[in-house]
């Protein structure tokens, strides 16, 4: 079976709430991030162990929290030696509006991704036809990166909790794969 990992941050709760939806789909084990950023070495070991690594955190004026930024500067190490080369990898996040240029958060995880060598996982869902869908729909704001959702007062909308287990499952279903390809190349 494939080793999916989670690495995130959450500040109010909502970004936790996509990698829980996120690592029941996939069979990922989720490590939350602390106030302060740091990794143990437990965390560290899981990751290097992993077939795939998603990254997630809230976005905050555009991009990720600094708790997050200290994380993916701490892998530099990693990059050094390439360890990552050739995991899976990919990203969710959450704001409150709903652009609130999530974009430029996951494209800060596919940067991440990239200078690791990883081979990034889309979010694989076609967005609506129409800009009359209703929230309730997976992808209704349109993005494809990863999992983009608007945190509200009120929690997150149906069709982005959706995504996020669809993404999960699409996730678990590639690495499958592409862990049994390894074994038999």
């Amino acid at each position: 079976m494939a080793r999916i990992e989670i690495v995130y941050y959450s500040g109010t709760g909502n970004t936790a709430k996509l990698a829980d939806l996120i690592g029941e789909t996939s069979g990922a084990r989720t490590w939350p991030l602390p106030e302060d950023g740091t990794c143990g070495p437990e965390m560290w070991e899981a990751l290097d162990k992993a077939d795939a690594i998603l990254f997630g955190s809230p976005t905050y004026m555009g991009g990720a929290a600094w708790q997050f930024k200290r994380f993916a500067d701490e892998t530099g190490e990693r990059w050094y030696n390439r360890d990552w080369q050739d995991k899976l990898a990919g990203g969710f996040t959450a704001s409150g509006s709903t652009n609130g240029d999530k974009g430029e958060c996951l494209s800060y995880f596919i940067t991440l991704a990239n200078q690791h060598g990883m081979i990034w996982v889309s979010l694989g869902q076609s967005s609506p036809p129409s800009r009359s869908n209703p929230d309730t729909a997976t992808n209704w704001t349109g993005g494809n990166g990863g999992v983009m959702a608007v945190a509200g007062r009120k929690g997150m909308p149906e069709g982005d909790l959706q995504s996020a287990r669809d993404f999960g499952a699409r996730v678990q279903r590639l690495a499958e794969v592409f862990v049994r390809g390894r074994a038999n190349s």
